[in-house]
């Protein structure tokens, strides 16, 4: 049979840096023909970065995109690589605009093209729309009716993106009609844990369905709330992984093909299996085969524990934040307790201790280990460390201002606050907050305090995955011989944000082990408060627990961006009214409104 080196150029692209990310895609194309491949794909919309949101609807951006496209198109075959095909994603608009009410403006199109030898040669449009969780496509692209199929060295190859393969029918069915010897999927698929357990065995059912080997290529990054793993692979005709990619990591994966010669001419329409019809058309590029050659031994990625995995994800969702919002800096309040050392760790590996900053805030509550703690991680990562007293600053505001009670807990979490942020400005650092998933849907935090900042890392990491991620690093880093990052004493004490005295997460809340678990079936399954008493839960603490996160969305909903890594993040995934009286609980009638929220504001 034919051969076909294929490069899958898993790259990291930055969105509205169209002239940086064409320069990615010369510079990897570059490898692509070094290393001899014949075909090199990239990651959806790597032109553009992804997702793009609404800046689709802006015709100067759409045009831009076009300009670029035809840009790369001639600077490829100017460097030399002309004789390289190479699919990139970007974004297009519809050849046949038909504006109407619920169509985006501008009538864009999330799409691929097929370049050689200066020129496009062919294009895609995307035929699914994703529109749930964190994707509204429907709200920015025209779907796309045409499939493209492109003849190289004797292969017919079909390009499609992202959602065409999640879904059931449409391109996938279409290549098939099509006699496709190679579907090329490009992506720009999010993380969230387990997801490359999902990718596998679904591009092995696509390739099944094509009748055709499917090379997928993912980007990989951060980019605002959602960050990208790679995790990119190749599948043979019958389903069986061939070669896949790296987790977080900018890489070039080639693997040697031998697909079925080239078989049919058909165009025109076919029955895509989704109610929809997709038309078929041809550019023959080289008929020819390829003289046989000794092929490359593909190479297939460790795969990591759950662990690294979200390790993995938090570290490229802090570096890509910080970088490509030109960020030198990072600053963060560090107690000496298990949030803020997760943080801190966090941030030095993506960073490098150099650009990391923390900064003790004792208080008249705080104890002594909050101070030496903090220190000691400071010490052993290497870390820029301050102290800055705040019972001054909190007795100064306490002789103006008569507060009892909550609102001096929450005066302290404030002053700390606006001091980092205070040192934001004078030396230009972004702000880390250190608030986790399970305080994040409580409620257990204070608007302005320890919530105030420009990125929220483990906002989407529930506490009781926070100790399993500082455990699994310090048995990392021990295993390495290396000595433990994070000190032991801020792992096992209490948590507590010692705001008062003896003051502990538990007089508030309930255990970790209880809450997180009722919080995953309330916020990522939306069981309501049947189906929680009927899984087990305790009815009185069902209802404590609703009541808590319904009372708490203005919080979350001022709450900084932060990385997804579950099913369902709060923000873009999860999106409810801040003004609802929709209880599943009992509450106060309207003639009794409700007086007061958990932790105030």
């Amino acid at each position: 049979m034919p051969q076909l080196r294929v490069g899958l150029a898993q790259v990291d692209s930055t969105v509205g840096d169209l002239a940086g990310n064409a320069d990615v895609v010369v510079a990897w194309s570059r490898r692509a023909a070094e290393q001899g491949c014949h075909l090199v794909a990239f990651p959806e919309m790597v032109l553009t970065g992804y997702p793009p949101e609404d800046l689709v609807l802006r015709h100067a951006f759409v045009q831009a995109s076009l300009d670029a496209l035809e840009r790369l198109a001639v600077r490829l075959a100017d460097e030399g690589l002309g004789e390289l095909v190479v699919v990139v994603g970007y974004c297009g608009r519809t050849e046949f605009p038909v504006p109407a009410v619920g169509r985006p403006a501008g009538e864009p199109q999330n799409s691929a093209a097929v370049l050689r030898g200066g020129e496009v040669v062919a294009r895609y449009a995307k035929h699914h729309l994703p529109n749930y969780g964190v994707f509204d496509e429907f709200r920015y692209f025209v779907r796309g009716d045409r499939l493209p199929v492109v003849r190289v060295h004797g292969i017919d190859v079909a390009v499609v993106i992202c959602e065409d393969l999640w879904q059931e029918g449409g391109p996938v069915s279409a290549a098939r009609s099509a006699a496709a010897g190679l579907v090329v999927c490009i992506n720009g698929s999010p993380y969230e844990r387990d997801k490359d357990d999902l990718r596998g065995p679904l591009a092995g059912r696509r390739a099944v369905e094509a009748g055709a080997a499917l090379a997928y290529v993912n980007t990989v990054g951060g980019q605002d709330e959602l960050v990208f793993d790679g995790d990119s692979l190749v599948v043979d005709a019958s389903g069986a992984v061939l070669a896949r990619a790296p987790l977080w990591e900018q890489a070039l994966l080639v693997v040697d093909l031998e697909l079925p010669e080239a078989s049919s001419d058909t165009t025109g329409p076919v029955d895509a299996g989704d109610g929809t019809t997709l038309h078929v058309e041809r550019v023959t590029l080289t008929s020819a085969p390829l003289p046989a050659y000794e092929p490359l031994v593909p190479s297939v990625a460790e795969v990591l524990g759950p662990e690294a995995e979200v390790w993995g994800a938090l570290v490229t969702a802090i570096r890509g934040y910080v970088l490509k919002n030109r960020f030198r800096s990072v600053v963060l309040g560090l107690s000496g307790g298990i949030d803020s050392a997760l943080v801190a760790t966090l941030a030095c590996d993506a960073l490098g201790p150099g650009a990391v900053h923390v900064v003790g805030m004792p208080s008249e509550w705080s104890s002594g280990h909050s101070v030496t703690d903090a220190q000691d991680l400071a010490e052993r990562q290497g870390l820029h460390w301050s102290v800055i007293p705040i019972a001054p600053m909190v007795d100064a505001w306490l002789e103006s201002v008569e507060l009892t009670g909550l609102a001096v807990e929450n005066l302290q979490a404030r002053v700390r606050g606006t001091t980092l942020m205070a040192l934001s400005n004078q030396s230009g650092h972004l702000v880390l907050t250190t608030g986790n998933k399970s305080e994040a849907a409580t409620g257990f935090s204070t608007l302005y305090g320890d919530s105030a900042g420009g990125f929220a890392p483990i906002k989407d990491v529930p506490k009781s995955l926070v100790w399993q991620l500082c455990r699994w690093r310090n048995a990392a880093a021990a295993s390495r011989g290396e000595r433990p990052p994070i000190p032991e004493n801020s792992i096992e004490k209490p948590p507590s944000a010692e705001l008062a005295p003896g003051q502990l997460d538990s007089d508030r809340l309930p255990a970790y082990d209880v809450l997180d678990p009722l919080l995953d079936a309330y916020v990522q399954r939306d069981q309501g408060r049947a189906e929680l008493i009927e899984a087990g839960f305790d009815p009185a603490t069902v209802d404590r627990v609703i009541s808590l996160v319904d009372a708490a969305e203005h919080k979350r909903r001022q709450s900084p961006p932060g990385p997804k890594i579950t099913s369902r993040a709060f923000g873009r995934d999860r999106r409810l009214p801040i003004t609802s009286r929709w209880r599943e609980t009992a509450a106060p009638s309207a003639a009794e409104p409700e007086t007061a929220r958990p932790e105030g504001q």
